[in-house]
């Protein structure tokens, strides 16, 4: 049986896009913090997504983001993120435009 993986936002270059260093981790309503991949996987007709990583921009820092959740609904993703973010009391910047999905 063949899988076929369906990927929504790919990286470009996967492999220096890992190699770059991302020591520090901070929360997502850190202060400055702009989101630059929130990285989902999945499988088919499993109904959350996984959170695989998700990393940021800090000052010019590339930075490791640490989320309040783990798992989103497929359903209404994006309408959990936003109450997640209005929970958290503020603006996540970047949050919407770094989705990648792999599934």
């Amino acid at each position: 049986m063949t899988t076929t993986h369906v990927e929504l936002a790919p990286l470009e270059n996967p492999t220096a896009y890992h190699q770059e260093e991302r020591t520090r981790v901070v929360p997502w309503t850190q202060p400055g913090l702009t989101i630059t991949r929130l990285r989902l996987v999945s499988n088919p007709g499993y109904p959350a997504w996984d959170v695989s990583y998700c990393h940021g921009s800090l000052a010019g820092e590339q930075v490791r983001v640490r989320l309040p959740f783990d798992q989103l609904p497929k359903r209404g993703m994006r309408r959990s993120l936003c109450d997640h973010a209005k929970r958290s009391g503020c603006f996540i910047d970047g949050l919407f435009t770094a989705i990648s999905t792999l599934q």
